[in-house]
């Protein structure tokens, strides 16, 4: 991933906040002499400098992962495409405009250990279920689901690496941001709320 200086992370609150509210990406794991990695989309949590997931056993991630424990996990969010019109104001001529898309994505790479033993799949899904739905009781999963556990294995991802890229007109003036920013609310999508959201906080942030 290219990450020119204006899209650049302001630091770990920055990428941490963004991948806990996201909370959904894109595993990936390229083994060893495979044609293409494999790539599957999950649920997880970050915890502290650990990535934990659960998967059904028979996906094919935990054959990669023998072969190559090193993995990438890849989370995409806040995007909103903007019109090449959006980006010019004034006396601009709109159809010279440039169009883009606003977006954040972190990158999170480790190595990865493949947990079997139902009692640790249980600890497992215990921490999930905790930072995914704090304060809504469940039923133990050993005492109430130690047959189905041993049809899932747990994955624990150490972080090693971040790469985080905050794409929100960082590399043009407040006032054709704003205007963009204008845009997108006025537009009212899911992704044009989150995006103007974060164009005017880096603007805060004078990134």
């Amino acid at each position: 991933m290219y990450i020119a200086e204006p899209d650049s992370s302001l630091g770990e609150q920055e990428w941490r906040g963004f991948v806990t509210d996201q909370g959904f990406g894109h595993l990936v794991a390229a083994g060893k002499g495979r044609d293409v990695p494999v790539v599957v989309p999950t649920q997880f949590v970050l915890d502290q400098d650990e990535i934990i997931v659960h998967l059904f056993g028979k996906n094919p991630i935990f054959e990669a992962i023998a072969e190559q424990p090193r993995v990438l996990l890849s989370v995409a969010g806040d995007w909103a495409f903007v019109p090449s019109a959006w980006k010019t104001i004034g006396d601009e001529d709109p159809l010279l405009g440039i169009p883009t898309t606003y977006y954040a994505a972190v990158q999170l790479e480790g190595n990865a250990t493949v947990i079997s033993d139902p009692p640790e799949v249980a600890a497992i899904l215990r921490r999930q279920l905790a930072a995914i739905q704090p304060g809504i009781e469940v039923a133990d999963p050993l005492l109430a689901h130690e047959a189905e556990l041993r049809t899932i294995r747990g994955l624990q991802i150490a972080v090693e690496n971040v790469r985080a890229k905050f794409k929100f007109g960082g590399n043009v003036d407040t006032y054709h941001r704003e205007a963009v920013i204008a845009a997108l609310e006025h537009r009212g999508q899911p992704g044009d709320v989150a995006a103007a959201r974060q164009t005017r906080r880096r603007i805060a942030s004078g990134r």
